[in-house]
């Protein structure tokens, strides 16, 4: 059903998560700004939404090129937006060991500047990308908002520090925001290259070119693997939410578990059903640094207060995404 029209900010829209909520705001008949330095972020997955929507839903997307760590990009950004959906991240827990004061750079100083001037500009409503890597060293699963553990790397830090400051805007100034944990999204966009890329489209990509796939430990870490078209339902449920969701956290997956032995096996068969036979067994490698072993969601909060239903499991959104991996490719 589609919304009365307001005007959303969606930061870091050239991204992969980002331009999923994009082209769902568009295909919505909303206007939308969105802000991108395409840092991660790509042209090419604006161009992909331009030809998905109407051109009377393109004409309502205005673009501006600009970095979150410069408040000028911020301000001129929030200019008249009723709800903002804060995206721009620099992500990868290996990419924060390797460089800790760029991922702060833009996960906490751009973070702030966003609160800052979305605060100043009374928009109605702040939606951020948390990260389910706030849980840090807490083993207890499945994992609930209000227990979370140390830290395990540099990345972790920006995001627990970004909890912080929201939680702070909320009771210093009643400015209303929800934070969304994020635990291991896949699908459409989600970039393949780079030494930073995430798991599945990093094998997709190596098993579709017949190239080796790698695995970090054993295979029976496990991760709890939420499809694209959920964080976007997730996302426009907080943005609307009544006031008592407010100033919350939210874990956003399927509470669920999936070891990544499974995962590469649905890879293989996903493949399969597309034509490709991949024939090669994984090779196992060391365990990566900064890493935790498993990680599971519990979503009773975001179902109860954000009427968050997750509709697509893990296998079904490999075989939804899987064909567009072979046309990227």
């Amino acid at each position: 059903m589609k919304q009365n029209s307001k005007v959303w900010l969606v930061t870091g829209c050239a991204g992969f998560i980002a331009s999923n909520l994009l082209e769902t705001l568009l295909s919505l008949d909303q206007r939308v700004i969105g802000l991108d330095n395409f840092a991660t972020g790509y042209q090419r997955n604006l161009d992909e939404v331009r030809g998905l929507v109407s051109w009377e839903q393109w004409a309502r997307f205005t673009f501006i090129e600009g970095d979150i760590s410069e408040l000028e990009s911020c301000q001129c950004a929030c200019s008249g937006i009723d709800y903002v959906l804060h995206q721009a991240v620099l992500g990868s827990v290996p990419r924060s060991i390797n460089d800790p004061i760029t991922s702060n750079a833009a996960n906490v100083n751009g973070f702030l500047n966003m609160l800052v001037v979305a605060r100043d500009a009374q928009v109605k409503s702040f939606t951020y990308a948390a990260s389910s890597s706030t849980y840090g060293d807490h083993t207890a699963l499945p994992k609930v908002e209000d227990n979370i553990g140390k830290p395990p790397s540099p990345y972790a830090v920006t995001k627990y520090v970004n909890e912080l400051y929201a939680d702070v805007f909320s009771r210093s100034y009643a400015f209303h925001c929800i934070g969304l944990r994020y635990f291991n999204v896949f699908g459409k966009r989600q970039d393949p290259d780079g030494g930073y890329a995430a798991v599945i489209p990093k094998w997709t990509a190596a098993m579709i070119k017949g190239d080796e796939a790698f695995i970090n430990g054993d295979g029976e870490t496990s991760r709890d693997f939420c499809y694209v078209e959920n964080v976007v339902q997730a996302n426009l449920l907080a943005e609307t939410a009544g006031e008592n969701a407010k100033n919350q956290v939210y874990n956003v997956a399927l509470g669920d578990r999936t070891s990544l032995n499974e995962l590469f096996t649905w890879l293989k068969n996903a493949l399969a059903n597309n034509g490709i036979n991949y024939e090669k067994s994984p090779i196992y490698r060391d365990f990566r640094a900064g890493d935790v072993r498993h990680s599971q969601s519990d979503i009773g909060k975001a179902k109860r207060l954000l009427g968050y239903a997750p509709q697509c499991r893990v296998h079904d959104g490999i075989e939804k995404a899987m064909p567009w991996y072979l046309n990227r490719l």
